[in-house]
């Protein structure tokens, strides 16, 4: 009987397995064909072991580390080293209470570019430095020399002194050809714990409100960047540079999946301003520029927002000649759409100075198109800087005649004009009257001051009593103070 009940129990467990069994294949009849177009069945050794390593063993030689060092002078800090009784046995053998020196140490990545030693990185891994050492791949070391650092792009380039056979440098890839989804690698040196690779894919691209320069135009990508990543290369899977690492977001300080790079086409201009042994050109587009909100884009009977408005032009500049207007929104140029006005400020930076551009616009329910000149800022008047001195207010401020092109190095609005303070000395008479760097004169007494030879002019000789107007942020401030 128990032999019969177990046989029982076994047939009718079989019989069900075999049931779910006929039912699984059914339904996989039924569906083959979803699941023969979708996965396919590695056919060779190679196809199983597909990875990067590859990609790596090319690109990874041509990222360095970077450390800068800067001496500062630091202050004792015990208390101990000031008492007198201490000086009394001591004396002052060991400079007690005197500044010490203490090197400071900053460590981040960087990307050879030139096969003769050209290495960019961030500027700020280079901010401040006195010297500065760059460690290849394979260990060795080398001294380097900066040779141009630019805090509105956030790159600096390094040259070092290199004689030996052509280093490994990567080829810069046109960023524009990137799309969202590409797979992207992240190479760098993550917290100073030596070169590490990481991949993801391009998350978004024109990113344009980070600010972490000022020309915010960012490639953002999930692949884990880290503090010390700074500086590192992004690169496509055919190995080419697309991106220098810059930023994360974060509120831990670790890597949260989204990731920021400068864009190689901005790279690449910056790298050539170097080689080309001068200072970061940028074409001058010659017009402010406002974002079109979506209440903006309804008054103006635009179907979505997006774009630059023209505010004003600057008489005879690149937009006026060109024939743009107040009013006109600028959507594209050289036929990339541009979305507020930093994607128009980058596409015009990266073009570099001399030739056109294309920029299309609409003027009312028109499109329209016009062609720019690529030109520098012009310094009209020259900025004759000078240090002021007298028994007057701004004794003790050096001051600048404005131009678009030094308000533009200020990161002033480029249509100011008048005397720009530059500097002020600590205890002197502008510095006790709060006057600061970046402040415009406008007013001495009744006068407008057009130029610096101007104030000096009206600054000479003693008064009993001195009125004058600063112009702050856009207010006018006016102070009366005695002679």
């Amino acid at each position: 009987m128990v032999w019969e009940m177990m046989a029982q129990s076994w047939f009718t467990t079989l019989w069900w397995g075999t049931a779910a069994i006929l039912v699984a294949g059914l339904f996989l009849l039924l569906d083959g064909r979803v699941y023969a177009a979708d996965r396919v069945t590695p056919s060779s050794q190679a196809q199983v072991q597909l990875s990067f390593a590859p990609v790596v063993r090319s690109v990874a030689p041509a990222v360095v580390n970077v450390y800068s060092k800067r001496t500062v002078q630091a202050q004792p800090s015990s208390p101990l080293f000031n008492d007198p009784f201490f000086k009394q046995f001591f004396g002052d053998r060991f400079s007690f209470g005197m500044p010490q020196e203490r090197v400071q140490q900053s460590l981040g990545s960087g990307v050879i570019v030139g096969a003769e030693g050209i290495i960019v990185t961030n500027n700020h891994v280079v901010a401040e430095g006195d010297t500065f050492t760059v460690a290849l791949a394979d260990r060795r070391e080398f001294e380097a020399e900066l040779i141009l650092a630019d805090e509105r792009t956030d790159l600096a380039v390094l040259k070092i002194d290199y004689s030996g056979p052509a280093l490994p440098a990567l080829a810069f890839r046109d960023s524009d050809t990137l799309e969202v989804g590409d797979l992207v690698l992240a190479i760098g040196n993550p917290f100073g714990v030596g070169q590490t690779v990481t991949s993801g894919i391009v998350s978004a691209l024109a990113r344009t409100q980070v600010g972490a320069t000022d020309y915010q135009f960012f490639i953002q990508t999930d692949a884990a960047i880290n503090p010390g990543n700074s500086g590192g290369a992004l690169v496509t899977t055919d190995g080419q540079l697309v991106g220098i690492n810059t930023a994360i977001f974060s509120r831990s300080g670790g890597s949260v999946g989204i990731g920021f790079a400068i864009p190689s086409n901005m790279v690449s201009a910056v790298v050539q301003s170097a080689l080309g042994g001068r200072g970061v050109e940028r074409p001058w587009f010659g017009a402010s520029l406002q974002a079109v909100t979506s209440e903006l884009a309804e008054s103006l009977g635009l179907d979505r927002p997006g774009g630059a408005l023209v505010q004003r032009t600057y008489p005879g500049g690149p937009a006026d000649r060109a024939g743009l207007e107040t009013g006109d929104v600028i959507y594209e140029v050289d036929g990339l759409e541009v979305i507020d006005p930093q994607a128009v400020r980058y596409r015009i930076a990266t073009k570099g100075i001399g030739g056109r551009v294309n920029v299309g616009y609409r003027r009312g329910a028109r499109s329209l198109s016009a062609r720019l000149s690529l030109e520098a800022a012009p310094e009209d008047p020259p900025r004759e800087v000078a240090e002021l001195n007298g028994r007057h207010p701004f004794s003790g401020a050096t001051v600048g005649n404005l131009s678009p092109a030094f308000a533009d190095e200020l990161r002033l609005d480029p249509f100011l004009t008048g005397v720009v303070v530059l500097r002020v000395q600590r205890g002197s008479a502008a510095h006790r009257l709060r006057i600061r760097p970046g402040d415009i004169v406008r007013m001495i007494g009744r006068e407008e001051v057009a130029s610096v030879d101007e104030l000096k002019s009206l600054t000479e000789g003693r008064r009993a009593e001195w009125e004058f107007t600063i112009e702050r942020g856009g207010e006018r401030f006016s102070a009366r103070v005695r002679g």
